[in-house]
């Protein structure tokens, strides 16, 4: 269990669901945790929160940064951009000295402004659109393969496949729509076949989207989205009686789906970030969670916990926390392995190398696939 900041976890414990907030000391650095936890992804966002304090923690325990101890906000984005601005607005006003987070590319999007206008390093773990690129002024780093990695991953799966015409399905917003932008035009490079489609978030019925899908007959279905809904489009893919491939994005990973598609999530495959079942270097990290959660760390915990591991190497690297010296430190990351693999920035801030794996569903639960 927790062996060190006692403070910290008494605060979270009463705060997490809404504002997560610890006060900070005057010898501690304050980091700025922005995730969702509320709102549809707010499984997602509390086990983000819980793997960068189980970060914190090991920090602290081996005497801090730069001889002070980190301390967490929690800005809770709920998957929403207007929440997630005045998340970061509160953040900034509570004088964080680093952010690590950002889940749902759409709600990511308009922080970059905030903490750019501060100089604030920003590492995000988890939104990875490509529209984030040109918007970013320089002070955050994505540690997480981008769409375009994504994208890659899906048309050489389908290719292996033999799928000829392919379904995308999003749901408009940053992150389902730019991965299904960039999947749709490198299919149709390649000579193949299309068939697009655009939800509502939170739609419930599918049956004009089954109907389209069964009329077009196409070989695969991708559904670029997240995984509440995907879980009901699926169900209802396969009640419908589609029987060919279907494949989700890495919005979708999360072992919940199983839980709303049911049976019908077997054989579903997914372009996932690598999740820690299928890390070798995270057994000890698993066991840690296990004993502090009472749960499997979730498939963007490893991330997470790099980020704030990365952040704190960066101030110490950089002898200081001044947010200039932080963001300059964060460019020079050089390929030293993390739980999550080597990371080192392409002169875009983005991971130098795709790091997605594809999933199979199998007796509900997630497995590796080997293409």
């Amino acid at each position: 269990m927790k062996n060190g900041m006692t403070a910290l976890a008494s605060a979270v414990a009463l705060g997490l669901g809404l504002s997560g907030a610890v006060q900070a000391q005057s010898d501690s650095i304050l980091i700025g945790v922005q995730v969702p936890t509320t709102g549809s992804e707010a499984t997602y966002g509390q086990d983000m929160y819980n793997a960068a304090e189980l970060a914190a923690e090991e920090l602290n325990a081996e005497g801090g940064v730069l001889g002070m101890d980190i301390e967490l906000i929690n800005g809770d984005s709920a998957c929403d951009p207007q929440q997630s601005v005045n998340a970061a607005g509160n953040l900034v006003s509570r004088g964080v000295q680093g952010i690590v987070g950002g889940y749902c590319s759409g709600a990511t999007m308009p922080t970059l402004k905030v903490y750019g206008d501060e100089g604030l390093p920003f590492v995000i773990t988890a939104s990875n659109s490509t529209q984030l690129i040109p918007a970013n002024p320089g002070n955050a780093f994505m540690i997480n393969s981008t769409g375009a990695d994504q994208s890659k991953k899906a048309v050489d799966f389908f290719e292996s496949q033999g799928v000829e015409r392919l379904a995308i399905i999003d749901q408009g917003d940053s992150y389902s729509q730019d991965l299904a932008d960039l999947t749709a035009e490198r299919w149709e490079s390649m000579g193949h076949e299309v068939v697009r489609e655009t939800v509502n978030k939170g739609e419930q019925d599918f049956s004009a989207v089954v109907s389209n899908v069964r009329s077009n007959d196409v070989d695969a279905v991708f559904w670029t989205a997240y995984y509440a809904d995907g879980g009901l489009l699926i169900r209802q893919l396969r009640q419908g009686g589609y029987r060919d491939i279907i494949a989700v994005g890495d919005g979708s990973n999360s072992p919940q789906l199983f839980e709303i598609a049911g049976g019908a999530a077997e054989g579903v495959y997914a372009f996932s970030n690598p999740t820690a079942e299928f890390l070798p270097a995270a057994a000890s990290f698993i066991e840690d969670y296990r004993a502090e959660y009472g749960q499997d760390p979730g498939p963007y915990a490893p991330l997470n916990y790099d980020g704030l591991k990365l952040l704190a190497w960066a101030m110490e690297k950089a002898g200081t926390t001044d947010p200039a010296a932080v963001v300059e430190a964060l460019g020079t990351a050089d390929g030293e392995s993390w739980l999550t693999g080597p990371i080192s920035f392409t002169d875009e801030n983005t991971l130098a190398r795709s790091n997605f794996i594809i999933l199979e569903g199998e007796d509900g639960a997630w497995t590796y696939f080997e293409n």
